[in-house]
């Protein structure tokens, strides 16, 4: 069996993975609680300068990613024409402008779902990110695709 679909990058779908990646990380998760604890600080002493401190700390991360998001499709060569993708019995096809990389399914490190996307990391910080609106109704035999090559532990993916 043999699934074909390509694949924009767009500012959302990366953002999305950007998101999914750092929320998932010690660092976007201690981010957002010392931003919490700070603003439980304003609701205790009142001090209105935690209140701004803690709303600062909370919308970093989320702000700093979308603008590199957005200035990576628009820097990004690779993402200015869409992505074609292949999922085969032995791996996963990449296909622009007539060159083509190949990954077997062994060599992927895991694979998550967003409610955007379904994004399949091939090392602890690349991954190809399957927009679910690029994959429309593939969606679903995309995601038994993964869960089919790829070891149980390895996939944490929501339909």
């Amino acid at each position: 069996m043999e699934l074909e679909f390509d694949v924009k990058v767009t500012t959302a779908s990366l953002y999305d993975y950007m998101l999914r990646h750092i929320y998932t990380k010690l660092q976007g998760i201690l981010a957002t609680m010392t931003g919490v604890l700070i603003i439980i600080g304003f609701m205790i002493t009142g001090y209105p300068i935690y209140l701004i401190a803690g709303i600062i700390i909370i919308a970093y991360l989320p702000w700093t990613f979308y603008l590199k998001a957005k200035q990576q499709v628009l820097n990004t060569p690779a993402f200015k024409e869409p992505l074609h993708y292949k999922l085969t019995e032995e791996g996963i096809e990449v296909s622009q402008n007539g060159e083509t990389q190949k990954q077997v399914w062994e060599a992927m490190v895991k694979a998550v779902s967003t409610r955007e996307s379904i994004i399949v990391y091939t090392s602890a910080v690349n991954a190809s990110i399957f927009p679910r609106k690029d994959m429309k109704d593939l969606t679903p035999a995309v995601i038994q695709m993964i869960s089919t090559h790829m070891s149980r532990e390895k996939v944490k993916i929501r339909g």
